[in-house]
């Protein structure tokens, strides 16, 4: 592996977790393990692939009786139970201190 060693009990301490040193040890060959399988990634070929934020497309999900066209600003402004000055007015809520 071409990391660096890392220290899981340094790790632990600026997370401020206390480990035994059992706890550290299974750690240690699981992060081992984690970092050895990233390096294997690294040699693969990812030539003419693009990069994705998301291993499938992502659409807009809306519900099937909201049209996928934006509603016009009236017609909102028309359904909304309480309005001023073009914006729809909610309830202040203010929590109990």
């Amino acid at each position: 592996m071409a990391t660096e060693h890392i220290d899981v009990r340094y790790v632990a301490g600026l997370a401020r977790l206390e480990l035994s040193d059992e706890e550290c040890s299974v750690f240690q060959r699981q992060l081992e393990a984690i970092l050895g399988h990233v390096e294997s990634l690294t040699q693969l070929d990812v030539e003419g692939i693009e990069p994705t934020s998301y291993p499938a497309p992502v659409y807009d999900v809306m519900r099937e009786d909201i049209p996928s066209a934006s509603l016009p600003r009236e017609a909102v402004l028309a359904n909304a139970p309480d309005q001023a000055q073009d914006q729809i007015r909610v309830p202040k809520v203010i929590a109990d201190a």
